[in-house]
């Protein structure tokens, strides 16, 4: 299946949380849309990657999204090498996508900017037909980076306004990790009631930038071709 967007994602729940919005959108759109997760979160305080897999599937059915994948590198450890990367230009291959949205080119979570550096590199070896994989080669037209924890100025800014609720819904399927009074699990930086206001909050101040209620902001190391 050929995909309109790719979202590429160090962990399960990197996209819900940072660019869900603006996939529901482009799923309202007609757009066909597919999420990589690099990961299985097997280092996060709380849940297991089994458990994490299952709520995957579950903020998958919320959105409506075309595909997931998981590539199942390491956690915390994964590197841009050859070997991962050849596992990414495969999925890039096999989806063909124009646009591909990764993790932030810088974060808190070191994993964010790891997972950055390698959806460049991998979107453009995939493009090298000497690069033999047993699919076609395949360079996505546009790499835009979703901004999570830390604050980044956007270069430009989605409007998510119509789909914050599918978007609240999508990042609750991951109840392992957010916020629950009956959750015997230790606390984590991302279990606190204080995180999801937070996140309303970093959407609230994106679509201030542009007039409207709530926005997800992206950052680009291109330049943006606007037609009026």
């Amino acid at each position: 299946m050929k995909l309109d967007i790719l979202v590429m994602a160090a962990h399960p729940d990197d996209a819900e949380l940072a660019v869900s919005g603006t996939i529901a959108g482009a799923i309202a759109q007609g757009k066909k849309v597919g999420i990589v997760d690099f990961t299985r979160g097997e280092l996060g305080t709380r849940g297991t990657p089994e458990i994490r897999l299952a709520e995957s599937a579950a903020a998958s059915q919320v959105l409506g999204i075309h595909a997931r994948e998981n590539l199942e590198l390491p956690d915390g450890f994964f590197q841009n090498d050859r070997e991962s990367q050849m596992k990414l230009i495969e999925v890039i291959r096999k989806y063909q996508p124009e646009i591909v949205l990764a993790n932030a080119l810088e974060d808190r979570h070191p994993d964010h900017g790891k997972g950055a550096a390698l959806a460049i590199d991998a979107c453009f070896l995939s493009g090298l037909r000497k690069i033999e994989t047993g699919l076609a080669p395949w360079r996505p037209k546009h790499v835009y980076h979703y901004i999570q924890d830390r604050y980044l100025k956007p270069d430009f800014v989605v409007d998510i306004t119509e789909h914050w609720s599918t978007k609240e819904a999508a990042i609750r399927a991951f109840k392992s990790q957010f916020f629950d009074p009956n959750s015997t699990e230790p606390a984590s930086y991302i279990s606190s009631p204080d995180f999801l206001a937070f996140v309303d909050a970093r959407a609230q101040e994106m679509g201030h930038k542009i007039g409207v209620k709530y926005g997800e902001g992206f950052q680009t190391q291109g330049t943006i071709q606007m037609s009026l």
